[in-house]
């Protein structure tokens, strides 16, 4: 049984996700903010979490800073206000995966979570003949299990982040623009800025320079968008 972690400062909230998710067989904790929620975390981590970012004593953002700091695989998803663009931005530059606008369709959320615990199991899988890798120069790319190596070293993608990177190398050299990459990434959330793909890009390109620096082959194409250098 997956384990969710839900915190958020607002009880009704609190209780709502919970009943919903209990309702499809998770085991659902929820906590009224970060600091809680991360003492719980340093004894068990969640299989996912889901966090508000304005909360008391810890807010999200630290939150997740601080869940990133021990994994990089953990799915985040972030919940706030439509207008609240510049959290979402920094929250995806921390290392979310993901975020829903309040206020959202639980049926939504549900749906989310279960798409990340089906990639996040099949990372442990091990791929049949047919689930080939993709490899253009020293980067292999695993579909099936959302694994990135680069010259042999692996690099520690979220979710929405392998699927730009995959959007990206299956057309070595061709320009993917923004609108494309949200497509990818967020295939059913039309709310998504081009300062969110922005964020995506260069966390990826930060990970991919932590294990070379000398790495650069995600190019921007200004007023178009990014492509990969084969």
């Amino acid at each position: 049984m997956a384990s969710i972690a839900v915190v958020d400062d607002e009880a009704n909230i609190r209780e709502t996700v919970e009943f919903a998710l209990r309702r499809e067989g998770y085991d659902v904790r929820s906590y009224p903010d970060g600091a809680e929620a991360w003492s719980a975390f340093e004894r068990a981590l969640p299989d996912v979490a889901i966090l508000d970012i304005l909360m008391p004593r810890m807010d999200g953002l630290e939150l997740c800073r601080k869940l990133r700091s021990v994994s990089d695989t953990i799915p985040i998803i972030f919940l706030t206000s439509r207008d609240d663009e510049i959290d979402r931005v920094l929250g995806l530059e921390l290392g979310a995966d993901d975020y829903l606008g309040k206020p959202f369709s639980m049926r939504e959320l549900v749906a989310r979570v279960r798409v990340m615990l089906r990639r996040a199991a099949r990372r442990a899988e091990t791929p049949r003949d047919d689930e080939k890798m993709l490899h253009t120069g020293e980067l292999e790319l695993d579909p099936a299990r959302f694994l990135v190596r680069w010259k042999g070293q692996q690099i520690d993608l979220t979710v929405t982040e392998f699927l730009m990177l995959q959007a990206l190398v299956r057309h070595p050299g061709h320009v993917k623009t923004r609108v494309q990459l949200t497509r990818e990434g967020y295939p059913h959330d039309n709310y998504v800025s081009e300062r969110t793909i922005d964020s995506h890009v260069k966390r990826i390109r930060k990970k991919f320079e932590a294990a070379d620096p000398q790495f650069d082959r995600i190019d921007t194409v200004y007023g178009m968008g990014y492509r990969w250098i084969g």
